[in-house]
């Protein structure tokens, strides 16, 4: 006979106890003081398969629960990595926009030096303050 899991086993004993106690039933020659530590038997044993499985049950739980809370501390580590990926690109867009800020501002900074400059050179120029090998500053307007 082939091993069966806990519930059929048990159900194949109780199949078994129920024909045996109809036959000692039917059969004169067997008294009930027989027949009640045999089923007192089935009740210890339906006892002893339910608290096995629960303990098999709870001990799957425990050994799986270090498992559990690592995929979890790691779930958590990847959601806080693609947060801090989300701020350093936000991060590096506002570095970008002040850059280029910066820049526009130097180009005007550098522009109004130039126009500014402009009536003092004319002014030199035309009183010959200005060297003969004195260049004026370029104006990149």
């Amino acid at each position: 006979m082939a091993e069966l899991p806990g519930q059929e086993l048990l159900r194949e004993w109780r199949a078994a106890m129920g024909s045996l106690t109809k036959a000692s039933s039917s059969a004169s020659g067997v008294p009930r003081q027989l027949l009640a530590p045999m089923e007192r038997q089935v009740e210890l044993v339906e006892a002893i398969l339910e608290r096995e499985r629960r303990l098999q049950q709870e001990l799957l739980t425990r050994a799986f629960a270090p498992f559990d809370a690592v995929f979890d501390l790691l779930e958590q580590s990847g959601a806080a990595l693609r947060s801090q990926a989300e701020a350093l690109r936000e991060s590096a867009r506002a570095l970008e926009q002040a850059a280029a800020m910066t820049q526009a501002q130097a180009e005007l900074f550098e522009r109004a030096i130039a126009v500014l400059r402009q009536p003092g050179e004319i002014v030199k120029r035309t009183t010959g303050l200005a060297q003969p090998g004195d260049d004026p500053p370029a104006a990149s307007a």
